[in-house]
């Protein structure tokens, strides 16, 4: 029975390594596949939007294109912070009901792109109930650091796409 668990997570693990873009927020690191990332910005002027959840900062104007911004911080029920040289947005891509949408995402700081290793990878640890561990795809542990490693679809969630996929 434990080495099929074993082998159950070696496959995860091998489903889930390759390219993420690793950035922190707080004294925590975070990582998201390099596929879903679009690209990184500097904050910018963000319009809030009337009537959304507190995490939702608002939309900004990239190049034409107005794309929904939400503050991983908020979103993970961390203490604001006061944005700074470091903060940016980084903009995913992620599968909307008819069509790819664009999101941005205010973290602290973006470090590095890291190529992860299936033998790196743990699945997320059980905490009680599944909701609070939803967003993390695994933990990796790389250079004698844990990364959490996020599914992008599940973090911004289908509420805020329903919300911005008209505009």
């Amino acid at each position: 029975m434990e080495a099929a668990s074993v082998a159950q997570n070696l496959g995860q693990g091998a489903e889930l390594a390759g390219k993420y873009l690793t950035f922190s927020l707080g004294k925590e690191d975070y990582g998201v596949g390099i596929l879903s990332v679009r690209e990184i910005i500097g904050v910018m002027e963000i319009t809030a939007v009337p009537h959304t959840p507190s995490y939702i900062k608002g939309v900004i104007n990239l190049r034409g294109k107005v794309i929904p911004v939400l503050d991983l911080r908020l979103k993970f029920s961390m203490n604001h912070k006061e944005y700074d040289e470091r903060t940016c947005i980084i903009v995913v891509e992620v599968q909307g009901q008819t069509a790819p949408v664009q999101v941005g995402m205010v973290v602290d700081s973006v470090s590095e792109v890291l190529n992860i290793a299936a033998g790196e990878i743990e699945p997320p640890p059980s905490l009680g109930s599944s909701s609070e561990t939803e967003n993390i795809l695994g933990m990796a542990k790389v250079k004698g650091e844990v990364k959490i490693l996020l599914d992008v679809d599940r973090v911004v969630g289908e509420g805020l796409l329903q919300q911005f996929v008209s505009q």
